[in-house]
């Protein structure tokens, strides 16, 4: 296993600044994603890692050896790109093996190993199909047995899954997991899927601007968002402008907000009068037909609802509150109280659940 290291990396192509002074480090055996919307540096910085991109500045290390100048082939990474890129004349066996047949591996040994990464991805029944026989996750899987059969030290993915229909995305990215945990490849993995990153990784990086802003796991990233945009994009979210009124004795942050003041827990860098923003998730708002108690450590607000989606196993509500509007999400709603457009109710927030952030952070 093979720790990975970007160091300070830049890259600039013309007057675009695609890399503004990353350093990550990926550890023996995890699995890091880069999540991030189009353009924000992610699949830049992957290149950079394999090799496809020289940096314009800064070094990147595989363990102790500074591989910035070497070419892929050098850096025995194993790349699979969203494109399945097959050769169209070989068969599956000899697709995936293809790697080891130009670096002059026994026979044997190639079908041993072919053999071993075809189970382990539950297509040995298609090692005699050509690529255009194969759906789209099969060919996928190919793909990614063909770049871990080498043996690489980094396993490179870059949106991997963003050709395929939902179930199967769903069903090919446990694969991918499966097999990346039972090889003990480290990996990168790119996307700008949310789920897919929570769902698959050790730690997620969140890329904005040609830079990091935060890296954590994913319920840190998703609970514990660092700055706004974090907060924004990964998740459905509720973010409202305020203002801290003061600091109670009880520890507790009292906020005027767009839809009146509310409760939150001290954060140590914020200061009464200060501008922040007040964000929670969906799922953590309770909401009630009738007036719910209220100790000191929640908000109760009063709305009307605007408008009511059911998705089968949950059920997602927008309450208009003042002059915003907030969503709801209610999980296991065959067993919850039915709510329809224009009810009167009642949201309770809980100060635990609620995260404070400085405005600009």
């Amino acid at each position: 296993m093979v720790k990975v290291y970007a160091d300070n990396v830049w890259k600039i192509f013309g007057k675009v600044v695609a890399l503004r002074g990353v350093s990550l480090e990926v550890r023996e055996g995890e699995l890091i994603t880069l999540l991030g919307p189009s353009g924000c540096g992610k699949t830049t910085l992957l290149r950079v890692i394999s090799g496809l991109y020289i940096p314009s500045k800064g070094r990147v290390f595989f363990d102790s050896e500074d591989v910035t100048e070497k070419p892929p082939w050098k850096r025995n990474v194993g790349l699979v790109f969203q494109d399945y890129a097959l050769w169209p004349n070989l068969t599956v066996f000899d697709n995936i093996a293809y790697g080891m047949k130009l670096r002059k591996v026994p026979k044997d040994k190639i079908q041993e190993r072919v053999m071993r990464i075809a189970s382990l991805l539950r297509i040995e029944d298609l090692l005699g199909r050509y690529p255009h026989q194969l759906s789209g996750g099969q060919q996928q899987r190919v793909a990614l047995a063909r770049a871990v059969i080498i043996n690489p030290d980094v396993l490179l993915l870059d949106e991997p899954l963003s050709n395929l229909d939902a179930k199967v995305r769903v069903n090919v990215r446990t694969e991918i997991r499966k097999l990346q945990k039972e090889l003990k490849i480290t990996s990168i993995y790119v996307t700008h899927d949310q789920e897919e990153a929570l769902v698959l990784s050790d730690r997620v990086a969140v890329m904005n601007e040609g830079l990091i802003d935060q890296i954590g796991s994913p319920m840190d990233i998703y609970y514990n968002p660092k700055t706004l945009f974090v907060a924004d994009f990964v998740g459905q979210v509720n973010m409202l402008k305020g203002k801290v009124n003061n600091l109670q004795s009880n520890g507790m942050l009292e906020i005027e907000t767009e839809v009146g003041a509310i409760q939150a827990m001290a954060v140590p860098e914020i200061r009464t009068g200060d501008d922040v923003y007040v964000v929670f998730r969906p799922e953590n708002i309770e909401v009630f037909k009738s007036l719910p108690s209220k100790d000191y450590e929640s908000t109760v607000l009063d709305g009307i609802v605007d408008a009511v989606q059911f998705l089968g196993n949950l059920m997602r509500i927008d309450i208009r509150v003042s002059s915003k509007t907030l969503r709801i999400e209610l999980h296991n709603p065959v067993r919850r109280e039915l709510f329809a457009p224009g009810d009167r109710v009642y949201i309770r927030l809980s100060a635990k659940n609620i995260r404070v952030l400085k405005s600009g952070e």
